[in-house]
């Protein structure tokens, strides 16, 4: 049965605004997912022309942290699919900035290393990606933004600005 909306009693919603959530409101999953959309949004706007993307960034500078780590530790820690991690890192291969080695006390290991140039594109693109973000204007206050940040390393298991 075709329901028929009442022009007294329903109006069919006519911004993103006016349709309903719900309980969606209430889901974390769905808020964090909202959130990434957004953020990624943004970030593409910022820095997309200099083909800078998040995921991949987030690699590079992993590895710049922890340079001959192992390729199966790196897809654990960032929870990336391994099947994805090693298209990645032969992408950064073909690009010049990684290399793969394979050391001698475990032949079967395969390590990852920047190259010069993978060492360059991280110091040239690392604060335009860690500081994109805050020079754009913000729904949260200095302290709001603070505290969620520390929220999240807490719901993740890291530590306070790990890393840094």
């Amino acid at each position: 049965m075709t329901r028929t909306l009442d022009p007294e009693r329903d109006s069919a919603p006519r911004d993103e605004r006016d349709v309903a959530l719900g309980a969606l409101s209430d889901s974390l999953g769905f808020l964090l997912r909202l959130a990434q959309v957004q953020v990624f949004d943004r970030f593409f706007e910022d820095l997309g022309q200099i083909g800078l993307r998040p995921g991949e960034f987030s690699v590079l500078w992993v590895l710049h942290l922890n340079p001959g780590v192992r390729q199966g530790l790196l897809a654990q820690r960032l929870r990336v699919k391994r099947a994805h991690m090693t298209k990645m890192i032969r992408d950064f291969e073909a690009r010049g900035l990684v290399e793969r080695r394979t050391p001698e006390h475990d032949r079967r290991a395969v390590e990852l290393l920047l190259t010069p140039e993978g060492t360059a594109f991280v110091r040239d693109h690392a604060e335009a990606f860690f500081t994109h973000d805050i020079r754009r204007p913000s729904t949260l206050t200095e302290a709001e933004r603070a505290q969620l940040f520390t929220l999240l390393q807490k719901y993740v298991g890291l530590g306070p600005r790990e890393g840094r």
